[in-house]
């Protein structure tokens, strides 16, 4: 099971394999607080589409499309996401406060549809 979870919100023991999907480090989170099992940075938007999207809503559909094109391009990395997610729970934490419009949503809809 892939699920996305805002990385503010408290860690949980139902959460499973916890897996930060931003490119950078959430502000004012301490590593206890994220409590992730792993940092995926490599999964996360580059960061000229990350500046680009802004968290901007109006941007969104672009960003979607901009944003599955450069994960064309992770595969392995997806895979094992995806075979993960075939053992046991995983909760792809993102920090942006629209919880509608990010980039967990978009790798969860993506790595579902194509692995």
């Amino acid at each position: 099971m892939l699920v996305v979870k805002r990385v503010y919100e408290p860690a949980e023991k139902e959460d499973g394999y916890r897996i930060l999907v931003d490119r950078l480090w959430p502000r004012g989170l301490t590593k206890a607080k994220v409590a992730a099992d792993e940092w995926l940075k490599d999964v996360a938007p580059s960061t000229e589409l990350r500046k680009w999207y802004g968290h901007d809503p109006e941007k969104w559909k672009e960003f979607q499309r901009r944003y599955t094109e450069e994960l064309k391009d992770k595969k392995e990395l997806l895979k094992a996401i995806k075979n993960r997610a075939h053992k046991e729970k995983v909760t792809l934490l993102f920090g942006a406060k629209d919880e509608g419009h990010n980039e967990a949503i978009v790798l969860r809809d993506y790595i579902t549809k194509h692995f």
